[in-house]
């Protein structure tokens, strides 16, 4: 803080003092063309009308009362005063056409001046200037201002840097003690807001998101820790046993093949959940947006609709659906595919025999709407929330076959889309709605 202080100060007092010297600077100039002007023309009078015509004019300036600064005296080749109103030639002034600011007796009172001697003919000399103490009272008091301005200013100055440091310490010593806090294990810390609503509260309230965040994302990676303990505990389990039975009890080659292909089986669902993992991580890591690019929605629909219907009639079920063409995006084609063929085989997974299945899909005010509806048991309201997360299962789909990682892969496809996900009550089933920018992306 001191630095930008510093350099304010300087700066401020710099110009002050130009505006102090410039100020002095326009009156001595207008000053000094006053009597450069004065000068030449009582030196064309000597020029037109001789040594009498001179006196004559200086005469009328003397008796004139317009300009009662002025100073003028004529004297002769041995120094004796023609006329004038000083009481004797000023010590000091010896040059001709040079300019002196000197203490002169005018009319027996003491005062300053400023003159300039003009060289006549016949050694003749005339003095012109004007009687400044107006001037140096107008410098004194431009003087006083400026010391009284200065000293204001670096007081200021002295006060503002000190309850801006204070202001700056206190907030950074609230963040460290939350920071420090947070570094012992103290996650549940955050940084306090004064409610001013300055920029220190929103950085503050930026802090706090962001470890509100973090606080998330942990509460994640522990949950999906447990998850994984939980989830794959049993087939691992599965899997041994049975070959571990097939060692012990396996009389024939094909008793042995055959519980090896169980085993394969359990082992491959473990690695098409860790797989699942990997492409959530992936995409919510944003590097599959070097895949983006422009396309139409409606043929890869189109092409879901096709394979679906033949699967949803083999379940016995229907699968209605209603494609508006065309429907512009701009985006990854597999993942936007992935995503509502997740939806479907969730759809096709919990209704019940005889029920349909819709997939409808639409542009509304720039906006493409995906939507897939059941009628199986849907979501329970306070599920809705926590539905998207990885692993989470509702009540109703306890003892169905998944991982529970179908929401969670949907929602970070429509995060890196920059759409939403949303799921609703279908009044029996779930009506779950993507909706992505049509045409538009956003790095």
């Amino acid at each position: 803080m001191r630095n930008p202080c510093t350099v304010f100060g300087l700066s401020a007092f710099l110009l002050a003092v130009a505006l102090w010297y410039s100020t002095l600077g326009l009156l001595q100039r207008q000053v000094q063309n006053a009597i450069h002007t004065d000068a030449q023309t009582l030196e064309e009078h000597y020029e037109i009308g001789g040594l009498t015509s001179l006196e004559s004019a200086i005469h009328d300036r003397l008796t004139s009362s317009s300009d009662p600064d002025g100073i003028y005296l004529l004297v002769d080749s041995n120094g004796n005063i023609l006329i004038g109103n000083l009481d004797q030639w000023p010590v000091g002034l010896s040059e001709e056409n040079v300019w002196y600011e000197l203490p002169v007796r005018r009319q027996g009172v003491s005062s300053i001046a400023l003159l300039k001697v003009t060289p006549l003919p016949d050694g003749m000399k005339l003095l012109v200037g004007r009687d400044v103490r107006a001037r140096l009272q107008l410098r004194n008091v431009l003087r006083a201002g400026l010391i009284w301005a200065v000293s204001l200013m670096i007081a200021l100055g002295i006060l503002g840097a000190v309850l801006i440091r204070s202001l700056f310490q206190r907030t950074i010593r609230n963040i460290s003690i939350t920071t420090m806090a947070i570094a012992r294990g103290d996650i549940s810390r955050r940084v306090a807001v004064t409610g001013l609503g300055d920029e220190f509260d929103e950085l503050a309230l930026t802090i706090n998101e962001m470890l509100e965040r973090i606080s998330r994302l942990m509460d994640g990676v522990r949950q999906v820790s447990n998850a994984i303990a939980h989830d794959l505990r049993t087939p691992v389990t599965r899997a041994r046993a049975r070959l571990e039975d097939a060692a012990l009890h396996a009389s024939t080659k094909e008793e042995m093949e055959a519980a090896i292909d169980r085993a394969i089986q359990d082992l491959d669902g473990i690695v098409a959940v860790f797989q699942a993992l990997l492409r959530i991580s992936e995409i919510e890591a944003g590097s599959r947006r070097a895949a983006f690019a422009p396309f139409d929605l409606a043929p890869v629909l189109a092409d879901i609709d096709e394979l679906y219907s033949a699967v949803a009639e083999e379940k016995g079920l229907s699968l209605h659906t209603a494609i508006q063409q065309p429907l512009p995006v701009v985006g990854d084609r597999e993942l936007i595919q992935q995503a509502v063929v997740n939806l479907l085989d969730n759809a096709l997974k919990f209704s019940g025999p005889e029920t349909q299945v819709s997939l409808t899909a639409r542009l509304a005010d720039d906006v493409v709407q995906i939507t897939v509806a059941d009628r199986g048991p849907g979501i329970a309201e306070k599920d809705r929330s926590r539905a998207t997360e990885r692993f989470f299962r509702a009540e109703a789909a306890r003892n169905t076959a998944g991982s529970g990682l179908g929401l969670a892969l949907v929602a970070a496809v429509t995060q890196l889309h920059n759409g939403t996900l949303s799921l609703q009550d279908n009044e029996p089933g779930l009506r779950a709605v993507i909706c992505l920018p049509a045409r538009t992306f956003n790095n």
